[in-house]
């Protein structure tokens, strides 16, 4: 079974806020990413001082986040209004080593939703699989 047609990968830039347990924010530069290839992850690359650090969870997490608090587990996202009364998105990752909580602009998760949706609408994660070449890795690998 081939997939029929190949969908673009998402990329975008998100300036988002790390908060800490004060309460206090500093900015932080982000890409969030969709590779259509594993089509039901998001990803958040977290850049800064010369490396970054890449999170993968499940695309799934930041539909629902834009409405209503969703996830269990290592990674929780939820709609919430900062301290100014904007619209932000906030994503509170778990890890044994600690965890981090950001918020970003709920406009810009919102654009990138859209563009990860329009590339593999929910619903047909898997039409975007490749089984073939899924089973060769597995089975070469």
């Amino acid at each position: 079974m081939q997939r029929a047609t190949v969908a673009a990968v998402v990329t975008m830039p998100v300036e988002m806020e790390l908060v800490d347990d004060e309460g206090t924010s500093a900015a932080i530069d982000t890409d969030l990413s969709y590779d259509p290839s594993d089509p039901f992850a998001a990803t958040v690359v977290f850049k800064g001082n010369g490396s970054s650090v890449v999170w993968t969870f499940g695309r799934d997490l930041l539909v629902g986040g834009l409405y209503e608090p969703t996830g269990e587990g290592d990674v929780h996202v939820w709609p919430c209004l900062a301290g100014d009364g904007t619209a932000v998105v906030i994503i509170e990752l778990q890890a044994p080593s600690g965890g981090v909580l950001v918020q970003a602009p709920a406009r810009d998760v919102h654009r990138f939703v859209t563009s990860m949706l329009a590339s593999v609408p929910q619903g047909s994660e898997l039409a975007a699989v490749d089984v073939d070449a899924a089973l060769r890795r597995l089975l070469v690998g």
